[in-house]
């Protein structure tokens, strides 16, 4: 890739100085796994993590969808739930 270390991690929203940290064995948050995989793995990998994050994303929507139908009832003074 003919990067330098700064110009890669930089790419990806990491420091230079946490790139070499993960170079040396720290664990990776998950995020930055995500983004190493899409950039340097297969076409196949690639279309394999879009799908899962895209099947992420509907699930979330269906949640506040969800919190956003709930009526909310306003109790009265003095009313416990």
């Amino acid at each position: 890739m003919r990067l330098k270390q700064f110009e890669f991690w930089g790419a990806l929203g990491v420091t230079q100085s946490g790139g070499s940290r993960y170079e040396s064995g720290r664990e990776i948050p998950e995020p930055v796994q995500i983004l190493l995989n899409l950039a340097l793995g297969g076409d196949m990998q690639s279309a394999e993590l879009f799908g899962q994050l895209r099947k992420i994303e509907a699930r979330e929507r269906e949640v506040v969808a969800a919190k956003k139908a709930k009526p909310k009832v306003p109790l009265g003074f003095g009313m416990l739930p």
